[in-house]
């Protein structure tokens, strides 16, 4: 059996990162009351869902107050529940809550299948919780910072530059 874990409220989300640029390892973080869940995801994942809540946040009022992130810059305590696959966000104006739903990536998924009818999808484990407009306004400042310190982009190919170097493409 898959884990599947709700939380209502969350007290805390943020990312995280462990390592170094160049070889670092970002995690997603939900913390209610005294349970934490952690994730193991990519880095342009966590761009992506601050982008996405940024965006949903600019179509609605501001936060009325913007708590400090609880950014966890070791490593998280236990290890990560699962490797985020699919993402899914949205925002439910009854509550005035943003949704956010991580699932288990499947290694269909990695292999790049799409072929559902050739054996029975195994459950994915997930994760489904609501964040106020404060909380995700302080999670997309912290996920900025998190994404830019690590490698700076080539100004010519916009791959990372290495502290060794670079090989970049088109300056050969």
């Amino acid at each position: 059996m898959s884990a599947f874990v709700e939380f209502d409220d969350v007290d805390e989300f943020s990312a995280s990162v462990v390592g170094q640029p160049g070889s670092r390892v970002f995690f997603l973080n939900a913390r209610s009351g005294p349970h934490r869940v952690t994730v193991r995801c990519e880095k342009q994942q966590v761009k992506a869902i601050a982008m996405y809540l940024r965006h949903v946040l600019s179509d609605l009022p501001p936060p009325e107050h913007r708590p400090m992130a609880t950014p966890i810059e070791s490593a998280p305590t236990g290890d990560p529940l699962f490797v985020l696959g699919p993402i899914g966000l949205g925002y439910d104006r009854r509550n005035d809550r943003l949704l956010v739903q991580l699932e288990e990536m499947l290694e269909s998924d990695a292999a790049g299948d799409d072929d559902e009818a050739e054996a029975e999808t195994p459950d994915r484990g997930h994760i489904r919780f609501y964040v106020t407009r404060s909380q995700a306004d302080a999670f997309c400042d912290h996920a900025d910072v998190l994404v830019a310190a690590g490698r700076p982009s080539c100004t010519w190919c916009g791959n990372p530059i290495d502290p060794a170097g670079h090989a970049c493409p088109r300056m050969n």
